[in-house]
């Protein structure tokens, strides 16, 4: 029996729209570090993208779960002695919110060149406006298949 390797054209693009309204920041970033590395697809391929694109609407109405608003630190250096830089996931949040989801989402894919190409792949936004209307994105429910 030979081993499947899905062709270019089996591949075809699709684009999925979730609603981060109320979801838990972790939750919702395995989920659609999963679905963007293709596992929620029969032809998963662990060494190809399979073509899967997210866009994330209501990234600011996010919910963080316990002490982690006040205490979660992200860290930065610059590469100059001292320049270690911290910011507080309060601050960030109040800055650009999109960016904490889609740092939390890129940490949880691979760390090689698909990696970074399943990253280009995923789309924030703060509000609920989107430019993506003529993909047609399917609405996807964050909880995964069967859940509330």
């Amino acid at each position: 029996m030979r081993t499947y390797i899905p062709k270019a054209a089996d591949r075809a693009p699709q684009w999925h729209l979730v609603d981060a309204r109320d979801q838990v920041l972790g939750r919702l970033a395995s989920r659609v570090a999963r679905i963007l590395m293709g596992k929620e697809n029969p032809r998963y391929t662990p060494y190809l993208s399979t073509g899967e694109h997210v866009i994330i609407i209501n990234a600011a109405k996010l919910k963080i779960t316990g002490q982690k608003v006040e205490a979660k630190q992200y860290h930065h250096f610059t590469g100059y002695p001292g320049g270690l830089k911290t910011r507080a996931l309060k601050t960030r949040i109040q800055a650009k919110p999109e960016d904490v989801l889609r740092d939390a989402i890129r940490g949880m894919l691979p760390k090689s060149r698909l990696g970074k190409a399943l990253g280009s792949n995923l789309r924030v936004y703060a509000g609920d406006k989107h430019p993506h209307f003529g993909q047609q994105p399917r609405a996807l429910n964050p909880n995964g298949p069967g859940r509330a």
